[in-house]
């Protein structure tokens, strides 16, 4: 099942590439959110999380992005705009579904994956007074 949403996040991300950036949403904000930064933003960090782990600022970011669309994509009025970040905001919930499924999926050794600050955290001598 992960194999397959990471495979899937790779085919919407191709595809997204493909579809041409709306006309007039270069340089517009909408519910004070940059459209071309919105996009940029969660092709950047879907694509991170199709390597591996994100770190938990970038996690974070995420769902700060996919709360984002529910602002936004209801004030969009352009038909071909609200499919194109409708894809847009499918790409981000599917990249904080990876996401939060990637700490219950087993590594070569057979233990749970966690993400990279949970095991840095763990690793971290505790400090001394």
């Amino acid at each position: 099942m992960f194999e397959e949403k990471l495979n899937a996040l790779s085919q919407m991300m191709a595809e997204h590439m493909a579809a041409p950036f709306p006309p007039g949403f270069r340089g517009l904000d909408i519910e004070g959110q940059d459209m071309v930064l919105l996009d940029a933003d969660v092709y950047g960090l879907a694509s991170v999380a199709l390597e591996g782990p994100l770190d938990e600022q970038r996690r974070a970011g995420l769902l700060r992005l996919t709360v984002v669309f529910e602002r936004v994509l209801p004030a969009i009025d352009d038909e071909y705009a609200a499919k194109y970040y409708t894809h847009v905001r499918d790409m981000a919930v599917l990249a904080a579904e990876i996401e939060a499924s990637r700490d219950m999926q087993p590594d070569q050794t057979g233990e749970p994956m966690r993400s990279q600050h949970y095991w840095s955290c763990r690793q971290r001598p505790s400090p001394r007074r």
